[in-house]
């Protein structure tokens, strides 16, 4: 539409259009990344910034939740936190806060995982935020996983929200930058 502007001789609605059309490339983009070797590691499911690793059970397991805020300039495929095989997947409806809010994690739209690893279950979250308006997954029940795989993505800013068991060592602080599927977020021997 950019180069169609440009020859009629709209160069004003041309840049606009360029520039529109480089933003979204620019978001939807999808770059290589390298998981660890390290098996006891536990990555990252999305870039972003770590917001709050505080203690939360789970349907009556205790733990904890690594909260990621995904800004808009972040990449927003998300990744396979661990290997394992996706058990159930449940997409939950609701509203669009702020994702930086703590309710957002009960309240907004979300797809929620539930990963079946060799040392246990792990759960992971896709949450909707005041901008982002859908959670896509591209996997499926019954899916195998491997660590730092793609799994789906979230569009225009959000949050990932990984839950561990209590005897996984958290190695992350709110304010730390991760990159999906590459930094390691945890270990769990």
């Amino acid at each position: 539409m950019s180069l169609v502007a440009w020859a009629i001789g709209w160069v004003t609605a041309a840049i606009v259009l360029f520039v529109v059309a480089a933003a979204v490339a620019y978001f939807f983009r999808d770059p290589e990344r390298k998981a660890p070797v390290d098996p006891a590691a536990v990555v990252s499911p999305a870039d972003g910034r770590v917001t709050a690793v505080i203690e939360e059970s789970f349907e009556g397991r205790p733990g904890r939740r690594i909260s990621i805020f995904l800004a808009i300039w972040n990449v927003h495929v998300n990744r396979a936190p661990l290997s394992g095989k996706l058990q159930r997947m449940e997409y939950r409806p609701g509203k669009f806060y702020a994702a930086m809010r703590s309710r957002a994690s009960l309240e907004n739209e979300q797809n929620v995982f539930y990963l079946d690893t060799d040392r246990g279950t792990i759960v992971f979250k896709q949450v909707a935020g005041w901008i982002a308006r859908r959670v896509v997954s591209w996997k499926s029940p019954g899916d195998s996983l491997v660590l730092g795989e793609r799994i789906g993505l979230i569009r225009f800013g959000s949050r990932m929200d990984l839950w561990l068991p209590q005897d996984a060592e958290i190695l992350v602080r709110p304010g730390q930058s991760v990159a999906g599927g590459e930094s390691v977020v945890a270990r769990w021997p």
